[in-house]
């Protein structure tokens, strides 16, 4: 009959006029809104960021960004008329500070309420802390803009920086400030950069990267204070007793999912089972509860082939993470996601690329060039030789070669033997 509207169609219609709110102005709430548009929301889109600046992209923070060869505007993802042209209202420095499922609302930290249809959490992570010298001139973090321009600051004037944690930030902070002319020292309780994920192997070739550019590394060594003179950092005690001199200090010992604002709601938490874990728990859609979807680095995603939850700190995932929940919250398929990171570092005139799950304890092979020539790509493999991850320099046709090879989780022989034949 003319006029009439099935079940179905009014069930889409509703889904998509739901007002749906998003917390996180991030890449992964961009991304999400981004995402209900293309996927044919018509409903209100709010944004609730906690951070004073338009939505900006991360990874050039502790490269361009402090390195001075970008300004800020440059990172910019959306200025507010962009959003305002894709009828996405967004809120900057507006704190949420907990959530209600039952009543479906948001608390922000001024008092205000919002209620919403569907909830999407994109709160990111935040920078770890040690247990002492924060509260000090010249120890920094580096998570945010303003975090990067404090830092960027304090080098104009500071000759030696202390980094604490020999991680990818760690080393790509050391990196820039190299460049910048400053004297460098990393530390970090490991016997190598970034060897918990790159292994010893390439763990070796970034010490002595990181050497031939003048850093001083201090590893295997854990840092028990941070000196001062009347409020200022003026160097960190290593645990052997030793002094580190250092007029500006970076603490780069990694991040944690930003989920205290959820502790007193129903909004499941993963019980972090290792270094990493943790975050809001999702089944394979990113549904986390009732009219509640998490994404990007603050969501666990149950991924079924691996049977665990998985927590992937990468800007893909997040992208993808953003699509599925989108479709979902308008009543369609979701998509499948692959909660499978890649990653990328610049130091010095090196890029590192990744691809999977790269780890200290998996297989190491080093597949296509050298180690030594700073230009290969190399395979992780897990207990039945299968390809979990890859990580190379230089060769970047031969890495999307490589990465297919972990997307089938191929074997490895099978793999070298297809590579041979072609």
């Amino acid at each position: 009959m003319t006029g009439e509207v099935s079940a179905g169609e009014a069930s889409a219609g509703d889904a998509a006029a739901k007002k749906v709110v998003i917390v996180g102005a991030g890449p992964a709430g961009i991304a999400a809104a981004d995402a209900l548009r293309a996927a044919g929301h018509a409903g209100e889109i709010l944004i609730f960021g906690e951070e004073r600046h338009t939505p900006y992209d991360r990874p050039p923070l502790s490269k361009q960004i402090l390195a001075g060869t970008w300004l800020p505007e440059k990172a910019q993802l959306r200025t507010s008329e962009e959003l305002a042209a894709a009828d996405v209202t967004l809120h900057l420095s507006a704190r949420v500070a907990s959530v209600d499922v039952d009543a479906h609302q948001v608390t922000l930290e001024s008092g205000e309420q919002v209620a919403y249809d569907a909830l999407i959490l994109a709160s990111g992570v935040t920078a770890r802390q040690l247990p002492f010298g924060h509260h000090l001139d010249g120890v920094h973090v580096m998570r945010t803009l303003d975090d990067a321009l404090a830092l960027q600051t304090n080098l104009e004037t500071a000759q030696h920086l202390a980094v604490i944690g020999a991680g990818f930030l760690g080393a790509e902070v050391a990196a820039v400030a190299r460049s910048l002319g400053k004297e460098v020292t990393m530390i970090d309780p490991l016997e190598l950069p970034m060897q918990n994920v790159v292994g010893d192997e390439v763990g070796s070739m970034i010490a002595d990267l990181h050497r031939h550019h003048g850093v001083n590394l201090e590893l295997g060594h854990g840092v028990t204070s941070i000196e001062d003179n009347l409020g200022r950092a003026t160097g960190v005690t290593l645990d052997d007793g030793r002094t580190v001199s250092a007029d500006a200090i970076l603490v780069a010992v990694g991040a944690r999912p930003a989920v205290d604002w959820l502790q007193s709601s129903s909004v499941p938490l993963t019980v972090p089972k290792e270094p990493g874990a943790g975050g809001v728990r999702c089944d394979s859609s990113g549904r986390a509860t009732d009219d509640v979807w998490a994404i990007g680095d603050v969501a666990a995603w149950w991924d079924p082939t691996q049977k665990r939850y998985v927590r992937v700190e990468h800007r893909q995932t997040a992208n993808e993470h953003a699509r599925s929940c989108a479709r979902d919250i308008l009543g369609l398929t979701p998509t499948p996601t692959m909660t499978v990171p890649y990653f990328w570092s610049d130091q010095y005139d090196i890029k590192l690329r990744s691809f999977g799950f790269p780890s200290r304890h998996a297989g190491f092979h080093v597949v296509e060039g050298a180690l030594g020539d700073r230009k290969f790509v190399a395979v992780y493999t897990d207990e039945s030789d299968r390809i979990v991850g890859i990580i190379g320099a230089g060769m970047f046709k031969a890495m999307n070669w490589w990465r297919q090879q972990v997307l089938d989780r191929q074997v490895l022989g099978e793999a070298l033997l297809e590579k041979q034949g072609s």
